[in-house]
């Protein structure tokens, strides 16, 4: 029994998940700016038990400023397909797109992201999905600290915990242009827009 507990704790894992871990070993540079990745799943629905991710996108905020040529934007491979859900992230099973496996998807996103802090809007499911989709290839969870704009904006307006806004609202609350909402880079890019107005109003 001793000998089976010390072998799962000492479990070897992937190397792509050794060096995203080492990224949190790492000692803090002040002196380097923050580095924000603003990130949106779109997926087949909202049960994160079931549902799986279609398409991930993810953009890089670094002090005041969205680093549009620091962006990542994968697809996925649709083993699970639900046209109805198609006309609202438009993405079809055999459409244009290069599509890569999950396992591939979620390596490249753990690359890109390093150990920024992870924004997004009800960031907590996109975590959670990509959660499962790690589970699924045996190894464990994000690190990453995290920021939600919907409880930023919350904190500015004094609002309740379950007050909430939708990314359409806060886009025309604080006068943020909208464009390819719906698809994963086009509303992470959005977010990261909302983000910046609300850290500037929060002095983050």
């Amino acid at each position: 029994m001793v000998f089976k507990w010390f072998k799962k704790v000492n479990k070897e894992y992937p190397k792509f998940w050794e060096n995203y871990l080492e990224y949190f070993e790492q000692e803090p540079n002040d002196s380097k700016p923050k580095r924000f990745v603003v990130f949106d799943c779109e997926t087949t629905g909202l049960d994160h038990r079931k549902d799986v991710i279609l398409s991930i996108g993810a953009v890089a905020v670094v002090e005041n400023a969205v680093i549009v040529n620091d962006a990542l934007e994968v697809f996925l491979k649709q083993d699970v397909y639900k046209p109805e859900t198609a006309s609202i992230h438009g993405i079809l099973k055999e459409g244009k797109e290069e599509k890569i496996v999950e396992a591939e998807a979620v390596i490249r996103f753990l690359e890109f992201i390093k150990n920024a802090t992870l924004v997004g809007h009800n960031v907590n499911f996109d975590i959670e999905m990509i959660n499962q989709a790690l589970k699924r290839i045996n190894v464990g969870k994000l690190k990453n600290d995290s920021m939600d704009t919907d409880a930023m904006y919350q904190k500015f307006k004094g609002l309740q915990e379950d007050q909430h806004s939708t990314l359409d609202e806060l886009c025309k609350v604080l006068k943020v242009e909208k464009s390819d909402r719906h698809t994963a880079s086009g509303d992470a890019y959005i977010t990261a827009l909302v983000f910046l107005k609300l850290k500037k109003r929060l002095l983050i």
